[in-house]
């Protein structure tokens, strides 16, 4: 298969699977080395192995960095630092995309950016919703109210007694006025973690102190 045919054949989809091209193939080493060599050439872009997505000018879709964390790696949603600031809670861009998953802790490299994955207990893992990009492709994200859990319970150790001073002048909360505690807690309550819940009640007076202000 030449790179045109390939191009021609595959620009409708969101990403590329070696798997599912090896299928059709009967040389398949071939395949494998003519995906390296087009890699090389910049022609299509390594997400992990195995996966690859056409290069930005031939491309006719465009899937968010969202859909493809969901894809990387799954079962995961995205959480943490990354979906607090797409909800405007905290201002700072995120540069990474963190997401939360069953599996052991992963990160992955490539041309789109830095995809971090942490672990939580299987019975953590809820809280999250179906949200659609740009592109109309379909992703898992943390409600509001979960994304501050798991980055707490993700962080326990580097939170002082003292605290509100931290979400306040370090993570810069805001907009908290759009929170549930009552969601914060219950939420909170399935790490069965009794550090998380001092936590979480601490931030829970820092959103009555703000709504005060």
């Amino acid at each position: 298969m030449n790179y045109v045919d390939f191009k021609n054949n595959l620009q409708q989809l969101p990403i590329i699977l070696s798997k599912d091209l090896l299928r059709q193939e009967k040389e398949g080493q071939i395949l494998l080395n003519q995906l390296y060599r087009w890699q090389k050439k910049g022609l299509i872009i390594k997400l992990k192995r195995g996966v690859y997505l056409l290069n930005k000018n031939d491309r006719k879709i465009n899937p968010s960095r969202e859909f493809i964390s969901n894809q990387l790696y799954s079962p995961s949603y995205i959480s943490s630092q990354y979906a607090l600031n797409l909800y405007g809670l905290i201002p700072e861009r995120v540069a990474d995309v963190t997401s939360i998953t069953t599996k052991k802790t992963m990160s992955f490299k490539n041309g789109l950016g830095n995809f971090i994955y942490q672990h939580i207990k299987p019975q953590a893992f809820r809280g999250f919703k179906t949200a659609t990009d740009d592109a109309g492709f379909s992703f898992f994200i943390a409600e509001r109210e979960k994304a501050i859990v798991d980055l707490l319970y993700l962080n326990l150790r580097e939170f002082p007694p003292e605290t509100t001073s931290l979400f306040r002048d370090y993570f810069r909360f805001q907009n908290t006025e759009k929170l549930s505690t009552r969601k914060i807690i219950e939420f909170a309550k399935l790490f069965s973690n009794n550090k998380l819940m001092r936590l979480v009640k601490i931030f829970c007076e820092f959103i009555k102190e703000e709504a005060k202000e």
